[in-house]
């Protein structure tokens, strides 16, 4: 049990929300394939720390990528129900923003205790619901339950600072939470996002709501169970699955939500700037990417292969960051054709199906529209009769399935290497010095992540320095840590998720200045 103190435990006795909301929702029975094992999917909005229909008793179809069928339906929010929801965290602000931190940070981490009881099953849900491999998805669950832990720590540790003006004045300075918080968040990596965001949030006294993409909510909603078995208060984390015209624009657009944060595409990225003008809040946005992965001649080769495969075709190529240039040294013709033969060889041998099965490294592509994207791509390179050094093809009738795809010898000017494809499609670019690599790995609207690969250190730190990325991998790629911020340069986004940056997005300063006279002695 938690240790509540008088101030917490009154909170319980005050938020008995008042709003009328209609019926509370049961869960849904849902079945593994392969596997055939069965749990139970919630599928209501989550307010006020109930799963509820929507005002409107509208619903949407939650179709798995694996084989294209039904898994259930979800209630739709649209502006009714983010109107109630803003209302219960407003509600739940005014005693949350007061809870102690050590308090806060029990409640993160008895979340990350339930999620990690749970973990297996949240992995599998994830696999279900977004079609990516298990390993991916229990890669995503861990990292889940390490940053809950993570912003669990930190929150008696966000503070301000005194400042020495003079004898006369006493001044510091307070780190406060922005008040109610808004979030929208992509299907690619639908736990993780959601963590990212309620994490540094709840941390910093915020109170939240947040929008998952509509493909893929049931992970999201299922940790829902687990906020409210953490004894998370009511009205303190709220989750309102729905389309983005019926329910994002009103979290955008709504005066009370104090800040927005967005993962998505670049375009939508710019929309939901100019949404949020009108009220005036703070906005933080991780976007699309088109990462150079540099690959040096020097460089140990086994080990690159792997990185490069982590970096083009983890998650499906469904990564913002996703090293999808890959800048090859061919100042030695027989070593780079070797290179690309074993970077062939290695990639032919990756098995892509149902996550369920064993031995899967690829899973299915997210959503139809985007699965079709990825194809599509792929017809224009052969329409530019671009070189194909292994994949271009769908797998099967059934499901988003594409195998992993590389075009080598790639123009710069290359649709292919300008644009980001989001799905399993590398372009591979030669290069022969270091002058041409910098020039060409800069040429790109984005600037999210990078990669370099080589055995001479200096170099790598010559290079990084020079690189215009918000993350450099050396001699790794996709490696994430709690502790270490992620975020993108020009337009790849605003702001940090992770590290000690990502509090900053939801706090702001207030300073305090105290005239300070002498006393009668």
């Amino acid at each position: 049990m938690l240790s509540l103190s008088k101030q917490s435990r009154n909170f319980f006795k005050l938020n008995c929300f008042s709003v009328t909301q209609i019926a509370k929702m049961s869960a849904t029975s849902v079945t593994f394939p392969i596997i055939n094992e069965t749990y139970q999917q919630p599928t209501g909005l989550f307010i006020n720390n109930e799963f509820v229909s929507a005002k409107s008793g509208k619903t949407f179809d939650v179709n798995t990528p694996i084989d294209e069928s039904l898994i259930c339906k979800v209630q739709q929010a649209d502006a009714e129900d983010v109107e109630i929801a803003v209302q219960a965290a407003s509600k739940a602000y005014k005693t949350w923003r007061f809870t102690p931190p050590n308090e806060r940070g029990r409640y993160l981490n008895k979340l990350a205790d339930l999620m990690d009881e749970k973990r297996d099953l949240l992995a599998k849900i994830e696999s279900l619901d977004n079609g990516k491999a298990l390993h991916c998805a229990k890669f995503d669950v861990n990292l889940v339950i390490e940053y809950f832990r993570y912003c669990a720590g930190y929150c008696d540790k966000i503070d301000g600072r005194t400042i020495t003006t003079d004898v006369e004045h006493f001044t510091y300075t307070r780190k406060e939470p922005l008040g109610v918080c808004g979030a929208i968040t992509p299907w690619n990596f639908p736990l993780l996002m959601f963590a990212w965001k309620i994490g540094p949030a709840l941390a910093t006294g915020n109170t939240i709501i947040l929008k998952p993409a509509s493909a893929t909510p049931l992970s999201n909603l299922f940790t829902c169970t687990l906020i409210k078995e953490a004894g998370i208060p009511a009205g303190v984390v709220n989750v309102v699955p729905g389309s983005g015209r019926g329910c994002g624009n009103s979290i955008l657009q709504h005066p009370k939500i104090k800040k927005v944060a967005f993962t998505g595409s670049t375009e939508v990225g710019k929309t939901v700037m100019k949404e949020c003008a009108n009220s005036i809040k703070k906005v933080t946005l991780e976007l699309g990417g088109k990462s150079p992965n540099i690959v040096f001649k020097d460089c140990n080769v086994e080990q690159t292969i792997q990185n490069l495969i982590t970096g083009i075709f983890f998650n499906g190529g469904e990564v913002c960051c996703a090293g999808s240039r890959i800048y090859i040294e061919a100042t030695d013709e027989k070593w780079y054709t070797e290179f690309l033969t074993k970077f062939k060889e290695t990639v032919e041998k990756l098995k892509i199906g149902n996550p369920f099965e064993e031995g899967v490294f690829q899973g299915a592509q997210t959503t139809p529209d985007q699965f079709q994207t990825v194809l599509d791509y792929i017809t224009a390179a052969n329409e530019s009769s671009l070189k194909l050094l292994t994949g271009g093809k769908r797998i099967g009738n059934k499901g988003y399935f594409v195998e992993p795809t590389i075009f080598y010898d790639v123009p710069q000017n290359s649709k292919l290497t300008q644009e980001e494809i989001f799905g399993p499609v590398a372009v591979v670019l030669p290069f022969k010095s270091t002058e041409e690599l910098i020039e060409k790995a800069n040429d790109s609207d984005f600037g999210l992540g990078s990669g370099i690969h080589t055995e001479d250190f200096n170099k790598a730190i010559w290079v990084s320095e020079r690189l215009e990325a918000g993350s450099v991998w050396i001699n790794t790629y996709n490696d994430f840590h709690p502790a270490a911020p992620f975020g993108g340069y020009k337009e790849s986004g605003i702001g940090r998720e992770m590290g000690i940056e990502a509090f900053d997005n939801y706090t702001q300063t207030k300073l305090v200045r105290a005239r300070v006279n002498k006393p009668a002695f």
